[in-house]
Parts: C-alpha cells; sequence; structure tokens
C-alpha cells in the first residue's frame, strides 16, 4: 500500500515539472533580447572595514551574488534597460536597499553600501518555509540566527553541539564524551513521549535523517547522523522554535525545524580557504577511588568485622587516556559569466579519550549555480561522507561486558593486569560476574561506519515581477555498517566462547517541494505576500543484524560462530516505508510596511495513520506590530529611549509522526516454525487503525526592542505550548489476546519564557566588546496517563511518566525518616526503606509505624527527583582589539535546578563492589556494617543535584595578513571546550546520559564516557 501511495505522488510530481519545462524555455527566448550588464560594488561595516558574506540580490529577478573577504561584490548578466533595486544584507546588520540604472554603460559601479549592526536583527532575512524569505520584522513569531563563523569558534564536533549555548529556549545536551557522542536537542521541552523530540533538520532545502540507531549495545550511546556533516560547510542556521513558526511543515515539526544553509559560490577569480586544527583531549574529572589498604573477609552483613590487608588499584587510569585529534578543511569559490561553483574537501580525526576509541570523518562538498537570463537559475549541491568509528562499551544498561561497567562492578583490590605468561586477563570482580575493564580496552573490536550522500536540485523562476516559482529535489541515502567482536575465553559474562555481530541499516529520504510566491505592494500602504506550496516525501529504510557465538579462533565474523543468538532484540531483517504529502497556503498582509497579519494552513497525509484520519489540518495565525515606527513615537522622547520597539503573537498547531513505526497501525505477524512447518503467530501488539498524530498546539507572545541608541537589544518570548493525543501504549486484558495497543492518550503542556539580550559596550576604533546572554525556563507536566504511571525502558524501572509530574520523573522506593527529616533507623543502626499507606504519588499519606516506631506495611513508592532544569542560561563575551586583529571570546552555559540519577555511584559505593570512595566509610567503622547493601534500593540517596556552570568555549586569535605567497589573511587561534565545570555533582558530568538521545530517560548516569576537556591550536588561511 504504502508503495503505490509513493508512486502516485511522484507521477505527479514528474507532471509539474513537464508543465515548468515549456515555461523555462519561454524565459529563455525573453531574455534573448537583453543587454549585458556588470555591476560592482563593495560592503562595510560602520567602521568602515569589508564585510564578507554579505548577501547581493537584484530584486525581481534570480541573480544574487556573496561579497567576498575584501568586501566586494560582482553581478554579471543579461538584464533589460531600465532601474532596479539591489538589496544587500547579512546576518546581524539592517539591509539596505540601492537604486541600480541601467542604461548604455554595461558596467555600473555602485558606490560603496555601508550596513549599521541591528542588535535586535528585525531586519534579518529568514527562510520560514521552503525555499519562502521574509523579514523578520513581519514575523509575529521568533526565529533564532547564527552564523557559520559563530558555530566554529571551538572546533565542535558536529553541528548541533556547536548550537549549545547560542539560543534562547533551546537546550542542547551532550549525552557522551564519546569522540562522536550523541547530542540530545530540544526546542521548549519535549513534544512526546514515545517518539523523538529533536527537531526537524533540513540542509539547503533537503529534508535530512538525524536518527541515532543503536546498531550496536554500547550502553545506550548511539552517534548522531548530524555527525556526518562538516561544520566547516556552514554559512549560517535558522532554528524555528514554536508551532506557529513551524505549521507549514506540518505533521513533522512539532519538536521545531532547524534550516541549515551551507556556503555557496561567489562570482569572481577562484578564492582559497585552507584551515587546519590540532586538538587534544583529556577527562576532565576521575572519579574517587576506595584505596582503603584492608577489606571484610566476610562481605555478609553479620557481626564479623575481620578484615584482611589488600593492594587497591585505580582502574580508570588504564581506561583513560589524553587523546589527540586533527581537522583540515579546504573549499574553493569563484565564477563567471552566471556560473559560479563552491567546492570543499574536509578531513577529521579524533581519538576517544577511552583507549581504542576515536572517529575519523571525510567528505567533500560541491554546489554548482548557473543563471538563464535574468528570471531563471538552476542550483545542484552534492555532499558525500565516510565516517568510521572505533568503539568501547562503556555502559551496562544491556549487557555486562564494556570497559567502564567493568570498572564500576570490579573489586579493586583484584589486578586487572593481564597475565604475562598466559596472556590472560583475570576477572577483576569477585563476587558477579563483569568484564576485566583493560581487556574489554585491549582485545573487543567494535565498529562503525557510515557511508551518505546528500544532494540536491532546485529551480528558481522569476516569470514577471513579484512572482517566484521554487522547485526543490532533495536526497539523503545513508548505509550505516557496525560489527562487533568479543574474543573466545574472555571474561565477559554469557560469551566466554566469543561473539560476533555484525548489524546494517540504510535509510533512503527523498523530498519534493514545489512553492509559489507572489508579492506585491498595491498602495503606499498595502502590501501583499501569497505562497502556496506542496511537498511529496518518502522514507525508506532497510536494517539487517545477526549475531553469534561459540565461535572458531581468530575469526571475527558471525559465519564463524556455531550458535546463532536466538533473541529478536539481535536479529531481524526490517523493512519499513513512509510516504507524507502535503500542501500549504499562506497569506501576509503589510500595513504601512510596520503591521503585519499573517494566516497558514497545512494538510498533511501521512501513510502511517489510517486512511479515515490520514488527513490533518494544521493551522496559523500571527500578527506583528513594530511600535517605534509610528510617527508618535519617531518624533517624540521614546525614540531616543526605545529607537525600536516590535510587539508580536501568534497561534499555530503542528504534529508529530515519530512515537509509532510506520506499520504500528497494523495487528503484525511474527513467522515461527512449529516442528519443520512455517508459519505466523499474532505479535503482542494489537493494531489500532484509528491512531492519529500527537498535535501540538502553541500561543506564543513576546516583544522585541532596542536601547541606548540600539546598542543594547532585548528579545523576549512567553509561550504556553499544548500537546494532546499523545500515543501509548496501553496494558490490555488477556482476554483479548494482545497484551498492549498504541492509543492516543495523555497530555502533556509546557509553558516558559526566553530572554535574549545583545549589548555592544564599547564601541570605538581601537576596541569592541560585544556581550550576548540568554535564559529560558520552561515547566513540563504529562496528564492524562493510563493508570496514572508508564515506567521506561533503559531506566532500570526507575524513571516514569507519573500523572501531574513532569516528563521522565524519578520514581522508585526511598528511605524511611524521621518528622525532622533525619534517616529512621533499623535497631542495628541501619538506613531502611519506607512502608506504609501508599497516597497519590509524590505525596504519601503519613507512613504506618509498629509499636516499636519502625515502618509496617507494604513498601512505599514515590517521586525522588526531576531531570527537567529550573532554568538554562548563557552568557557570550567577545572583545576586539588592535584593529580587530585579536579577538578573545567566552562562552559560559549553565544549568539550574535538574536532579542526576547516580547510578554509578550507587554500583561502585555496595560492599560486594566498594570500588568508589563512599565505600570507605564503611570499612573504616563510620558506619555500621551493611549500611552500603540497606541504602543500595533506597533510591532516593541516590538523586543528585546536577546544576552546573561551565565555561563551554574560550578562543583566542590573531588576524595576520602577510603579504606572501598570494595569502589575503592568515589566522592563528587557540580555543577549548568543556574547560572548567563547577558543580557539586560528585560523578565524572552531570550533563551526560547513559540512555543517549532517549526522549524520556535523562539525566541517568551510569558509567558513560565523561565530557572531555578539549584544547585546540589552529591556523586558518585565505588566497
Amino acid at each position: 500500500m504504502p508503495h503505490a501511495y509513493s508512486l502516485t505522488g511522484h507521477r505527479r510530481y514528474l507532471a509539474g515539472i513537464a508543465l515548468l519545462v515549456p515555461l523555462l524555455g519561454t524565459l529563455q527566448v525573453a531574455t534573448a533580447q537583453t543587454t549585458r550588464y556588470t555591476i560592482r560594488g563593495r560592503v562595510v561595516d560602520a567602521r568602515g572595514e569589508a564585510l564578507p558574506g554579505a548577501t547581493v540580490r537584484l530584486l525581481n529577478t534570480v541573480l544574487g551574488a556573496s561579497s567576498n573577504a575584501e568586501g566586494t561584490f560582482e553581478l554579471t548578466s543579461g538584464l533589460a534597460p531600465g532601474t532596479y533595486q539591489l538589496e544587500i544584507s547579512s546576518v546581524g546588520y539592517t539591509p539596505l536597499r540601492r537604486t541600480v540604472a541601467l542604461g548604455a554603460d554595461p558596467t555600473v559601479t555602485v558606490p560603496d553600501v555601508t550596513l549599521s549592526e541591528d542588535l535586535v536583527r528585525l531586519n534579518d532575512v529568514v527562510v520560514t518555509g521552503t525555499s519562502v524569505a521574509t523579514s523578520k520584522k513581519q514575523l509575529g513569531n521568533t526565529i533564532a540566527t547564527v552564523s557559520g563563523a559563530e558555530l566554529r569558534t571551538a572546533v565542535p564536533t558536529q553541528i548541533d553541539q556547536a548550537l549549545q549555548g547560542k539560543f534562547s529556549g533551546v537546550q542542547i545536551t551532550q549525552n557522551s564524551g564519546n569522540p562522536a557522542g550523541g547530542i540530545s536537542v530540544r526546542l521548549r521541552g519535549p513534544s512526546t513521549v514515545a517518539g523523538s523530540s529533536d527537531p526537524l533538520y533540513i540542509i539547503d532545502g533537503v529534508i535530512i535523517n538525524n536518527d541515532s540507531p543503536q546498531l550496536l549495545d554500547l550502553g545506550g550511546y548511539a552517534q548522531n547522523r548530524l555527525v556526518d556533516i562538516s561544520p566547516n560547510d556552514v554559512e549560517r542556521i535558522e532554528v524555528i522554535k514554536g508551532a506557529a513558526a513551524a505549521a507549514i511543515y506540518g505533521s513533522r515539526a512539532s519538536n521545531g525545524v532547524v534550516q541549515i544553509f551551507t556556503k555557496r559560490g561567489q562570482e569572481g577569480k577562484p578564492q582559497v580557504t585552507v584551515s587546519s586544527q590540532f586538538l587534544t583531549s583529556q577527562i576532565r574529572k576521575t572519579l574517587d577511588y576506595n584505596d582503603y589498604p584492608f577489606r571484610f573477609a566476610n562481605t555478609a552483613n553479620n557481626a564479623d568485622l575481620t578484615q584482611v590487608p589488600v593492594q587497591r588499584y585505580d582502574l580508570q587510569k588504564d581506561i583513560f587516556r589524553t587523546a589527540v585529534g586533527t581537522d583540515n578543511y579546504v573549499s574553493v569559490t569563484g565564477g563567471a559569466a552566471g556560473t559560479k561553483y563552491f567546492a570543499s574537501g574536509n578531513y577529521f580525526r579524533n581519538q576517544g579519550i577511552v583507549e581504542n576509541t576515536d572517529f575519523n570523518r571525510g567528505g567533500g562538498r560541491l554546489r554548482l549555480q548557473q543563471t538563464l537570463g535574468s528570471k531563471a537559475s538552476v542550483s545542484v549541491g552534492a555532499n558525500y561522507t565516510l565516517s568510521q568509528s572505533r568503539e568501547v562499551p562503556n555502559g551496562g544498561i544491556n549487557e555486562a561486558y564494556g570497559a567502564l561497567t567493568g570498572f564500576i562492578f570490579a573489586n579493586n583490590y583484584l589486578n586487572p593486569a593481564r597475565d604475562p605468561v598466559t596472556g590472560r586477563y583475570p576477572s577483576t570482580a569477585a563476587n558477579i560476574a563483569r568484564t576485566n575493564p583493560l581487556e574489554a580496552v585491549d582485545r573487543f573490536d567494535f565498529r562503525q561506519r557510515t557511508s551518505r550522500f546528500i544532494g540536491d536540485a532546485q529551480l528558481n523562476l522569476t516569470p514577471f515581477a513579484g512572482f517566484t516559482i521554487d522547485y526543490v529535489l532533495g536526497y539523503d541515502a545513508s548505509t550505516q555498517v557496525a560489527t562487533g567482536f568479543i574474543p573466545t575465553n574472555s571474561t565477559a559474562p554469557t560469551y566466554s566462547t566469543g561473539l560476533a555481530r555484525r548489524a546494517d541499516r540504510t535509510a533512503l529520504l527523498v523530498n519534493n517541494d514545489l512553492t509559489l510566491g507572489y508579492r506585491r505592494d498595491f498602495t503606499e500602504w498595502l502590501a501583499s505576500t501569497t505562497t502556496l506550496g506542496g511537498t511529496l516525501q518518502s522514507e525508506q529504510s532497510l536494517q539487517t543484524a545477526q549475531q553469534t557465538i561459540g565461535l572458531s579462533p581468530v575469526i571475527q565474523t558471525t559465519a564463524s560462530g556455531t550458535s546463532v543468538v536466538q533473541n529478536p532484540r539481535y536479529l531481524g531483517d526490517y523493512r519499513t516505508e513512509r510516504t507524507i504529502r502535503g500542501a500549504f497556503v499562506q497569506q501576509t498582509v503589510g500595513l504601512y510596511n510596520r503591521l503585519f497579519l499573517t494566516g497558514a494552513l497545512r494538510v498533511d497525509a501521512a501513510s502511517v495513520y489510517g486512511t479515515k484520519v490520514r488527513t490533518q489540518y494544521y493551522p496559523k495565525l500571527s500578527a506583528s506590530y513594530v511600535l517605534s515606527d509610528q510617527e508618535f513615537w519617531r518624533a517624540g522622547s521614546l525614540a531616543q529611549l526605545v529607537p525600536q520597539f516590535k510587539l508580536r503573537a501568534s497561534y499555530g498547531q503542528a504534529g508529530n509522526l515519530t512515537a509509532i513505526g510506520p506499520y504500528d497501525r497494523f495487528t503484525n505477524f511474527d513467522p515461527v516454525t512449529v516442528g519443520t512447518l512455517p508459519g505466523l503467530v499474532t505479535s503482542t501488539l494489537q493494531g489500532n487503525d484509528q491512531l492519529k498524530p500527537e498535535r501540538q498546539k502553541e500561543f506564543e507572545a513576546g516583544f522585541d526592542a532596542s536601547f541606548i541608541k540600539d546598542r543594547l537589544g532585548l528579545e523576549f518570548s512567553y509561550y504556553d505550548k499544548r500537546v494532546e493525543d499523545l500515543l501509548l501504549q496501553r496494558d490490555l486484558n488477556f482476554s483479548s489476546g494482545f497484551s498492549t495497543r498504541f492509543d492516543n492518550v495523555g497530555n502533556m503542556r509546557n509553558k516558559g519564557l526566553e530572554l535574549l539580550l545583545r549589548a555592544t559596550p564599547v564601541q570605538t576604533a581601537a576596541v569592541r566588546w560585544n556581550v550576548t546572554a540568554t535564559y529560558s525556563r520552561n515547566r513540563n507536566r504529562i496528564t492524562n496517563i493510563p493508570n496514572g504511571l508508564v515506567t521506561f525502558p533503559n531506566g532500570f524501572g526507575l524513571v516514569a511518566a507519573v500523572e501531574g509530574q513532569p516528563l521522565g520523573t524519578y520514581y522508585g522506593t526511598y528511605s524511611a525518616r524521621n518528622p525532622d527529616g533525619s534517616l529512621l533507623l533499623t535497631p542495628a543502626g541501619l538506613p531502611q526503606r519506607e512502608r506504609g499507606i501508599q497516597g497519590t504519588f509524590g505525596a504519601p499519606n503519613t507512613p504506618l509505624r509498629a509499636a516499636d516506631g519502625q515502618p509496617s506495611g507494604n513498601l512505599v513508592n514515590g517521586v525522588l527527583g526531576d531531570p527537567n532544569p529550573d532554568f538554562v542560561a548563557s552568557l557570550i563575551n567577545e572583545v576586539s582589539l588592535l584593529d580587530s586583529r585579536l579577538t578573545l571570546r567566552v562562552q559560559f552555559d549553565t544549568q539550574q535546578g535538574f536532579d542526576v540519577f547516580n547510578f554509578t555511584q550507587r554500583v561502585g559505593s555496595r560492599d560486594i563492589f566498594g570500588g568508589l570512595a563512599r565505600y570507605e566509610r564503611e570499612l573504616r567503622g563510620e558506619v555500621p556494617k551493611g549500611s552500603s547493601t540497606a541504602t543500595y534500593n533506597t533510591f532516593d540517596v541516590w538523586i543528585e543535584d546536577g546544576s552546573f556552570v561551565k565555561l563551554r568555549e574560550a578562543s583566542v586569535s590573531y588576524l595576520l595578513r602577510p603579504k606572501l605567497l598570494g595569502l589575503k589573511d592568515l589566522r592563528v587561534s587557540v580555543s577549548g571546550r568543556n574547560l572548567w565545570v563547577f558543580t557539586d555533582y560528585s560523578g565524572y558530568d552531570p550533563e551526560v546520559s547513559a540512555a543517549g538521545q532517549s526522549n524520556a530517560v535523562r539525566g541517568f548516569d551510569f558509567v558513560e564516557v565523561p565530557i572531555p576537556r578539549t584544547l585546540s591550536v589552529g591556523l586558518n588561511a585565505s588566497f
């Protein structure tokens, strides 16, 4: 059924393209009578310095260019004589228009264009839909913009990592310190429970795949596929946070949209840029380990306090290392006679701080642009990336093998070193079977490799003034291959006979987008912009996996195994297809160029849902009022105090498709063999043909203002986001023949506010000081949960959706306490769990007490903590000295008021393991023997405040302009990431999470690789 659905849509789009071909031919004939003109100019800032990367467009044509390193630009094309408007814009500056008269002279030189900085950025040109550009002053909602140069200040591994701290309303968390560590991006809180809350990513009009498939069990850690894109190729990024802005993207946009625009060609002689960075990374903090020189002869909780002398080992020093890496990049851009090109190549290699781990990525990007007269242009882009990584399993959520898992479960009085005679590693766990961490690092071989191609073809037409036609064909194909090998005779539990695993996943995404736009100024006070668009998107994925044990010596492939693992979590051949068709119409009316009203409607139909509920409508309304453009404001004293002031409000709806798979609405069948006969058996998940997308409804209001002669800019937003029809699995009666079924139940609400402050406290010829500060506060609550409680996998049953509480709440047993809050101890002086009558979740009734004052009754569960921060903030200071040649930049990030479940400390402090320093109190007799066992299951003890302040980025760079070897400029830089962390958290890092990019399980610390401190030295040269 999805196949036919997809083919029908493709035929319709092919027919649409066929209709455009004659139109293109007509335009070429029409332009044959024009004169060839060359328009030249230079763009500078308020200090008269060259402004590279500025966008220059000749309005009502498809002609455009970018200023080069000297700020110059050149447009050459056939044009009819007459008067034209030239628009010059750049991120963070107020755009200008210049009138250009084309007559007998074929060469026109425009006087220097000076752009003044706009801290409020009301006039930034942003793309709110496929190929739809508009000024931010017209928007009733916020769209945040950051330039590529701002992203690359501290050598980020991947694009989403570089976004940390750059926007308000955006919480970006690095879940692992592995060299390709997974990143979680949340725009205004989570928007789903069962699905993904990551935003929709679009690169140059191509909807891309950013899944995080775990083809290997590495303890929760998984790569984002955004790691395949080099940050060096990014020109700018726009982040669309609210539903009103994202509504025209329909059922894929409830998590927001991140639009990435890459570098393009510039007309003129070739310009070459070369950069190289050398990186070094090391662990910022290790855990205090148990170095007490004695242990109990018997760990049983009895009166035997006999101790024997032992030697203690710090296993961490053999697991972690100082890692090195390099990031190299080269690009060339140029063009003439309407043809522009951009080509780049990159190679990134970075070791992990865990021994024998690394990640390397190499690739190239090409962009060709060709204008066909003044009415048409075509553009083709291609990007290929090949990435490879060596991994060491580090967590223990599903498996008992791994380096850090072995460390935390080890008895560190056992020597972990390999036997020099036999070459075998000893077991380091006396009481439970776990892997020797040194053997995991030295002998296990886990690898991943990804081959990826992203390409697009775009056609842009301007048949007549104000009317545009844009078509984008996007293609994203990736193949990820993972292999795992554990040799025979290892200390890995259940895999002493060896393990071989091979898994691969191929994903293919294709999007066709056709957009028509018409803008007309009817009078001096009335302007209209109408946009109509349609899209057809298809997605396919193929995944296979095989795992065997009982390996032959030496051979690492699955074919050497004598027994196939019969576990559906490890085996499978899965194929899926999903198709989405959609269309939208948007109308904006501008009154006196200061009051703007916008309405839009998107209709979507996704093959994931049943035919009766497949078609969904998503409306949008917004308004903005630039009050400071009113005559009374400009003529009065208000203009001196507040030069710019804009009010805005919006309402919109969007959907989410990620909560269920393409075929989960059906009752599926699994293959089974009865004797020698093949057959089918129904799955335990019952189908539901009435499922519909989760729906988000959001209201947003705020203002943008500038103060002190535009030296201070402030952006404030308040939002109320309600998510309805959450898709959750509901338990069924056994009589139904099934155990669970997806239903549209549950509601979620996010309320919050955002502040963004930009300031230039000092601006002189010698010194420039810029400050950017952000503050975001979000309150999340989930209601109408089936039976009031749903626990999530990968959280050991301790993370749940609890009625009336935030998503991801920690939930479990807790300590019995006296009325004053102190621990209520047993007669033996040991901590104990609370028992009594359980009331509402998180607020138990007064517990029962026996005659002796001790707890009685059943164990009580309750809310233990909340991983959602009270607020997220950042502060960026940038100072330029010596005619802007010397630049110093520092960025601090903070998350305050959130809890972390320190599962690592829980395991390492128990008597039967006892590798962490906290257990020493029991050995020293400071607490009764058996205290560690008693507190092991009183989970509230292990909930810690994770609040932190991080020196996220710091950099110093100096610009040279040597006159040799054709150099234009040479920049030398020193930078660092995650240099210092100020926190009371006792674990490695309060930011990591062992559940990877899980939407529900966050802040769960179970021996995940900590985020390293990274330093880099780099050179960037332009020719």
